[in-house]
């Protein structure tokens, strides 16, 4: 499919500005330029930020009356219960809350939903379970700003509760003692993006605070903290920028042996954001899919390095689980796809028996990816008449609107813009596939392009591998702060084939006298497109190889086309 590429107008004044006032370079320059970190504070905030650049906690509504009951509970003694959800950044939440409150003297529970049983949030049977427990005091994180009735139900049964948040508040707010959520429409807080996680750091410096205690007793917990931030997909600017980057140098060094061993068996030998989004994050999310989220939880909080070697294992056992589980969900839904022709059609909406209701949504994805169409996977139990699934859509194409015009063909869904969870009657799954295509056909949803955002058209003989390591500091990548990607016009193939039984692309290319080695991953088949000597325009990522200890430039493409002016 054609892609669209558009490339930032760079402001050339502005960057040679940068570059003549604090030193940088013209390529670091230039990111920083597009991104509009243009002023000194802004820069030094972006690429050295210190931990004078937290905000305050006690801006937060609730914090104050959320820490006080908390002491309370530390200088009485009280039994507490930390309620979290099952992804890593509930992991890392519970993680995070419950090391600190324990190295306080508090007896600390936790409660994880089953994702495969209870589904995200509170239910009724584990409050219950909670209050009989003698517990004086239940923490919510990452989850609890919509539970509106099941607070209800805890402040009936006596169990006091505090709730702590990031997902997006409704105009009722749960009858808790205390509700900590930058998403409250009365937030005053400078910044309301923070994972769920994020708000834990929060509570616990705030408590910190208030304790006298040294910053260190909980600014340790930031590698912790920083892998739930880049992991749960938060925007990594201002405060969340702060969190990855500190926490960043901490994972480097981290004292957490289950998180060093879940490093080192993910079989990355730099660590960055990509080791901690494909490496960490995979596996501890695996736990939640595979209904075993205690499990990275305990490995995260282990002390013993024969019990973290036992959990790796496990935890590794669960990811390549997930996976196989995914490729056979994947291959079937292509197999329907193909078979019925449904690339054909605007929108993609495949059922099978008994899939797997953990993995659905990554396979959505997938598929939606591959397509370039919204894409919706059913899975039907044996003898149910209810299908529950997971959709995925495409920039341009909401996809709860879309489902908001289909409520008589459907039970039930939730979600945003892009993700959905969605409930169907089998008897009137084909009334919906109908329905569903005639609001994407309406609008007009063939002509959306992928646009693929790029930072700068540059040449090649203007670059160099310190240019290039300088984007290092940009480190670590994430929402609202993408690897630079750039455009290369008019280069000449000099060497061209395919790897990996076809499935990845090696070039070397040409501009004129520098020559440059580049990988396409997944684009294979292009291989039989071009020829050497073709001239070509590429999109890609500029990164350092190393192969046999030798260091070398290369582009990793995301986007081919074969040049028009040359």
């Amino acid at each position: 499919m054609n892609k669209k590429w558009q490339i930032y107008d760079t402001q050339n004044e502005k960057v040679e500005e940068l570059t003549k006032n604090y030193g940088i370079n013209p390529l670091l320059a230039t990111i920083l330029v597009n991104r509009g970190i243009t002023k000194k504070e802004d820069i030094r905030l972006f690429l050295e930020p210190t931990r004078a650049d937290f905000h305050n906690p006690f801006l937060m509504i609730d914090m104050e009356i959320a820490v006080d009951r908390i002491i309370k509970a530390i200088k009485n003694k009280e039994k507490v219960t930390i309620y979290g959800d099952y992804d890593v950044d509930g992991i890392t939440s519970i993680t995070v809350l419950k090391g600190f409150l324990q190295e306080r003297g508090l007896e600390v529970n936790q409660y994880i939903p089953n994702r495969l049983e209870e589904g995200y949030g509170l239910n009724n049977p584990a409050i219950e379970k909670i209050a009989k427990s003698e517990c004086q005091l239940m923490i919510t994180v990452d989850c609890g700003i919509s539970a509106i009735n099941e607070i209800d139900y805890a402040n009936k049964l006596g169990l006091e509760t505090i709730v702590t948040d990031h997902h997006e508040a409704g105009n009722e707010l749960p009858k808790a003692l205390a509700v900590i959520d930058n998403k409250r429409k009365d937030s005053k807080y400078p910044f309301r993006e923070l994972a769920g996680v994020g708000v834990v750091f929060k509570l616990i410096q705030a408590i910190g605070i208030k304790l006298g205690l040294k910053e260190e007793e909980y600014l340790k917990y930031l590698d912790i903290v920083c892998i739930g931030t880049i992991s749960d997909i938060v925007p990594l600017i201002d405060e969340n920028r702060v969190i990855a980057k500190l926490g960043m140098l901490l994972i480097k060094q981290t004292r957490n042996i289950g998180l060093r061993s879940i490093i080192n068996s993910s079989g990355y030998t730099k660590i960055d954001s990509n080791t901690i989004s494909f490496g960490v994050a995979p596996r501890i999310n695996a736990c939640g899919r595979m209904g075993k989220a205690e499990d990275a939880l305990e490995l995260f909080l282990a002390k013993n390095i024969n019990e973290v070697n036992t959990l790796t294992k496990k935890l590794n056992e669960y990811n390549m689980k997930r996976q196989e589980i995914e490729k056979k969900i994947f291959n079937n839904a292509v197999e329907q796809i193909e078979e019925n022709n449904l690339q054909e059609k605007n929108t993609i909406i495949v059922s099978g028996e008994n899939w797997h209701h953990g993995v659905i949504g990554i396979v959505s994805s997938k598929i939606t990816e591959m397509y370039f169409k919204p894409s919706i996977l059913l899975s039907f139990e044996e003898g149910d008449e209810f299908g529950k699934g997971s959709g995925r859509s495409i920039p341009g194409f909401d996809l709860h609107e879309a489902l908001m015009k289909c409520s008589d063909t459907i039970e039930k869904f939730g979600g945003h813009a892009m993700a959905i969870g969605i409930t169907v009657k089998k008897e009137k799954l084909e009334a919906f596939k109908k329905e569903f295509e005639k609001i994407a056909e309406e609008a007009h949803i063939e002509e959306i392009t992928p646009i693929i955002n790029v930072d700068a058209q540059i040449n090649l003989n203007n670059i160099n591998k310190d240019m290039v390591e300088s984007l290092n500091k940009l480190e670590p990548f994430g929402e609202g702060n993408k690897m630079p990607v750039f455009a290369f016009k008019n280069l000449k193939i000099d060497s061209i084939r395919a790897l990996s039984e076809g499935k990845h692309l090696k070039l070397t290319l040409k501009d004129n006298n520098t020559i440059v080695n580049a990988i396409g991953f997944n684009l294979g088949n292009l291989s039989e497109e071009y020829r050497i000597g073709d001239k070509i325009d590429i999109v890609g990522v500029l990164e350092i190889n190393s192969f046999n200890g030798v260091e070398s430039l290369q582009i990793n493409i995301k986007d081919v086309m074969k040049s028009i002016n040359f």
